[in-house]
């Protein structure tokens, strides 16, 4: 039986092109002007966009850079001093603290924005820029929570711009390989799925806000909370640095020690009302060969269970933590499976039963090499080199990095396995340069008549939605059911709060 298309598929390009030929035929009978490719939003690939930023340092300057040769027009960040590299390197875009003025007053000159805040804002800007007609770009993960990432998705059904989340790594080589070799039927069915990362490298774990502190001239503080609850700005005291060189220790020979201010610039990730700690900084990462080969999917999703965790602190994530997700049948003749994902020290916290870390590695010099050499770095002391491994009734696959390496396990496998024939579109560049940059030039492309991103919206905002349901499972004991209909917890109704958020007044979003 043939599957319907998705609306949400179809390609800017194929819906201009179906718009040009609707508008000729009826201006051939009298009834309207035919409309020109320029007029319904395509530019020649050689012509330059105007790209605004919300976010001038630190990712977001990052992104911008890469989006050159194309125009950066206009910038905004709340804190003029972590905005300083942005400022400094386009000197002649006009400046704002707040990205509403922005948008506001510069949103003719504007065709596209890069989204680069802290995550609770994501949506927010996002939406804001999407119903002034903006192409835009957001960091990962797309949003804090699974609501604002379905508000997302229907918002790119809604409003025809071209969008994209950042998580690299879907543009390399490797995670399109790691479909092929799956759907290949190299390793069988796969019911089990293990992904981890190390702790964070922020601070999370604390106990106490230390006092209130001056907030900097560069600073709007207010502005930074933007849709958060109110609370006063602190950079730290005595103890809460105590307690970070406890934590974390002495940097390594020769590295400056980082600045872990009590919230900025970025330990907001591990607080509750600003991030998904590593869930949504790497796992949307980690998980994203395992999300486009499982064809994993909220509408799949039965439950999420925080199976281990080190404490529940009062306003940070936990530092070590275990979920299991569960996901029932999916078409294609895909069985349930579960998704393990860990946050804990110490080596690799899953490996195939009777392997060693030695025998689950590649063999150095064999087997195909799928992007650059050396790329996702050298495997260390008691690892794999990967950081997910596919459980198949047949054998095991694992991936490593952000989805930028792949292979066959035992390594002896991949050692001699020939690739299968290339089924998806590669990204150009993603494997022999920068996939980052890569990443960035498929949502320009978009942005100028092309086919749509390989994260745009339709498959970004699904995977975040069951992604970061997690945030909200580290909270409960036991299994949170999802009512994917209502799209919400159906047994534990407290949880809830953790899957839409409460705005503050007067920056509350909707369609």
């Amino acid at each position: 039986m043939k599957s319907k298309a998705n609306p949400s598929l179809i390609s800017r390009r194929s819906f201009i092109s179906r718009s040009v030929l609707v508008a000729g035929a009826a201006g051939m009978a009298g009834l309207v002007r035919p409309l020109s490719l320029k007029a319904l939003g395509y530019k020649s690939p050689n012509e330059k966009i105007n790209i605004a930023g919300i976010g001038a340092g630190g990712q977001p300057f990052g992104d911008l850079r890469l989006c050159e040769p194309d125009n950066i027009v206009t910038l905004a960040d709340v804190d003029w001093k972590r905005g300083e590299q942005g400022f400094k390197r386009w000197e002649k875009a006009t400046k704002y603290k707040d990205f509403r003025k922005m948008l506001d007053k510069e949103h003719k000159n504007i065709d596209a924005v890069v989204i680069g805040t802290p995550d609770h804002m994501h949506a927010t800007a996002a939406l804001w820029c999407m119903q002034l007609g903006k192409h835009v770009y957001v960091e990962k993960p797309l949003t804090r929570t699974p609501w604002e990432a379905r508000l997302l998705t229907k918002a790119a059904e809604k409003y025809p711009v071209a969008t994209q989340m950042g998580n690299q790594g879907y543009s390399h080589d490797a995670t399109r390989v790691a479909c092929e070799i799956f759907w290949s039927g190299e390793i069988g069915e796969v019911r089990e799925v293990h992904a981890w990362t190390g702790r964070s490298a922020w601070p999370q774990g604390m106990t106490k806000t230390p006092a209130p502190t001056p907030v900097p001239d560069t600073l709007d503080w207010d502005l930074w909370l933007g849709g958060a609850a109110f609370r006063p700005f602190t950079v730290g005291d005595q103890e809460y640095n105590e307690f970070v060189a406890e934590r974390n220790g002495k940097p390594r020979a020769g590295a400056s020690a980082p600045q872990f201010g009590f919230y900025l610039p970025f330990n907001w990730r591990g607080y509750y009302d600003f991030g998904s700690s590593l869930i949504g900084d790497w796992g949307v990462h980690i998980l994203g060969p395992a999300n486009w080969a499982l064809r994993l999917a909220p509408e799949y999703l039965v439950s999420v269970e925080c199976i281990k965790k080190d404490g529940l602190p009062p306003f940070t994530f936990p530092n070590e933590f275990t979920l299991k997700y569960d996901f029932a049948a999916r078409p294609g003749g895909l069985p349930p499976v579960s998704v393990y994902w860990y946050q804990k020290q110490g080596g690799d916290p899953y490996t195939p039963p009777g392997m060693t870390v030695e025998q689950v590695r590649k063999m150095p010099n064999s087997g195909p090499q799928v992007g650059p050499a050396g790329r996702t770095g050298s495997p260390g002391p008691g690892t794999s080199g990967y950081n997910c491994i596919f459980v198949g009734s047949k054998g095991y696959m694992g991936t490593g990095g952000r989805g930028e390496s792949v292979g066959l396990i035992p390594g002896n496998r991949w050692a001699d396995y020939k690739l299968p024939a290339p089924y998806l579109a590669r990204s150009p560049g993603a494997s022999t340069g920068d996939n980052h940059a890569a990443h960035l030039r498929d949502w320009i492309r978009a942005c100028k008549g092309g086919a749509p991103a390989c994260s745009n919206f339709s498959i970004g905002g699904k995977y975040t939605e069951w992604l970061v349901l997690g945030s909200a499972a580290v909270h409960y004991e036991g299994k949170l059911l999802w009512n994917n209909q209502k799209g919400e917890v159906s047994n534990i109704k407290a949880a809830n709060q953790w899957v839409r958020p409460t705005f503050r007044k007067g920056w509350q979003i909707k369609l």
